[in-house]
């Protein structure tokens, strides 16, 4: 095959990438919008010597698993909602079965993997956006990169993300045409708006705006301020990041209050939480009340046991157990993450529970924290690249009872109990939970027990 060519083919599967899988005299051809048991024709764009890629030119016989409207009329080359074109009930299959491959990848296929548990809700559900913005000819308009560029794809209203947000981010583009703001051009340095970053708490409706500027003020500032909380009263923390970087990190470190203050609360699993621009939060609330309802089963406290909560971030998982717990001890190594499970801590009123800024693969600073207990339950909840040989050995050196794993990678996680199996710790049940919905992302969380 070559560029142009014209192929028909059938397609028998699909990745977390949302290309559909076909073969075309035996080669593997990928095809970008495809559903599995479509008939397709589609155009060579790309082709290798063990695989080609293909766009999508017309769907000659739909599949079952095709929604009848997608989720959304964005550009394919968003490359956000991946499955948008997929029966919510099939997207739930799929993601199934990527956790049961990377299972049986890894040797371990006699490992249960449960059904994929979800909340159901598809539209919405995301509580934080960043939005970079760019000058067209029609004034300034915000939206998303395109796939694997920083090609920017006007967007104005995602599927996925709070409704709310469509709005702000047009009034806020709006008000600086208005005022002959412009965007930032990564390529000459000119402009002056970088982001609009937002986050909403959906139990208190609170709403924290950011604007990202190559800057360290922006020019009418008073006024623009008054206008933008006047139009959205929710908005109750307008801020501005400085970020004069050439660099693709959105935020710079430096934040300066416009209005009212730097966070905003939240409520999760009963406990209030305060949010800053920094702070790591769970994009799906829901999602994540159920992630962490499931991870406390699992763990089956009762409130005799100790409990080591491990990569604890500002504290969220541990303290949502902490009232079942003899006592909680978090170890994060982001000092500023450590500061805010503090404040939560404080917040909520819970006294049995600590957090330290320290490395949580070293057992040292394991039993220091712990006061020289040894943790009767382990809860890790590890970065997309898992965790470490050197933490599970350390656990197992402990002769830790019991681990709850929280995984938001399906590779790592096996990998990681690979490690967890040779050190002496059967693996129960997975569940996979679909904290992202439409996307090709899956968390899973499983219970491991010292044999």
């Amino acid at each position: 095959m070559k560029k142009g060519d014209v192929i028909e083919l059938r397609i028998d599967d699909i990745n977390n990438l949302g290309c559909g899988v076909g073969r075309y005299d035996g080669k593997v051809v990928f095809v970008k919008g495809a559903v599995t048991e479509d008939t397709v024709r589609a155009i060579i764009i790309k082709d290798n010597k063990s695989f080609s890629v293909a766009r999508l030119d017309a769907v000659l016989s739909p599949s079952p698993f095709r929604m009848e409207s997608e989720l959304c009329n964005t550009p394919l080359s968003c490359g956000g909602c991946v499955y948008r074109h997929v029966t919510y009930e099939h997207e739930l299959g799929i993601k199934h079965g990527f956790v049961k491959s990377a299972f049986s990848k890894a040797g371990l296929g006699e490992v249960t993997v449960l059904p994929v548990m979800s909340t159901q809700k598809v539209r919405g559900y995301r509580n934080k956006a960043q939005y970079p913005v760019a000058n067209t000819k029609s004034g300034m308009r915000s939206g998303f990169y395109a796939s694997k560029t920083h090609n920017i794809i006007p967007v104005d209203d995602c599927a996925i993300q709070s409704p709310t947000f469509a709005d702000i981010t047009k009034a806020v583009c709006g008000l600086c045409d208005e005022y002959g703001i412009r965007a930032y051009d990564e390529n000459t340095g000119d402009g002056l708006l970088r982001h609009i970053y937002l986050r909403i708490a959906e139990a208190t409706s609170e709403i924290m705006l950011c604007l990202v500027l190559n800057g360290k003020s922006l020019p009418h500032e008073r006024e623009i301020t008054e206008r933008i909380t006047a139009k959205f009263p929710d908005i109750v923390s307008l801020l501005i990041n400085t970020n004069t970087e050439n660099t693709n990190v959105v935020l710079g470190k430096e934040y300066r209050v416009l209005h009212g203050k730097d966070y905003i609360e939240d409520v999760l699993c009963g406990l209030r939480f305060r949010i800053t621009a920094q702070s790591f939060y769970q994009v799906n609330r829901e999602g994540a009340e159920l992630l962490y309802g499931l991870a406390a089963s699992l763990a089956e406290l009762d409130g005799s046991q100790s409990v080591a909560d491990l990569y604890c971030g500002t504290g969220t998982i541990g303290l949502s157990v902490a009232s079942k717990a003899k006592k909680l001890v978090g170890i994060e190594i982001v000092a500023s993450a450590v500061d805010c499970a503090k404040q939560n801590a404080e917040y909520n009123g819970i006294e049995n529970a600590a957090f330290f800024c320290a490395d949580a693969g070293n057992a040292e600073n394991i039993l220091t924290a712990m006061g020289g207990e040894r943790p009767d339950v382990v809860i890790i909840d590890p970065p997309r690249k898992g965790s470490t040989r050197e933490l599970v050995e350390c656990l197992a050196s402990l002769d830790v009872p019991r681990v709850v794993y929280v995984s938001c990678d399906p590779t790592t996680l096996t990998r990681d109990c690979v490690w967890f199996k040779e050190a002496g710790y059967e693996i129960g049940a997975v569940q996979p939970v679909d904290m992202f919905p439409r996307t090709g992302h899956v968390e899973s969380v499983v219970c491991l027990t010292r044999k």
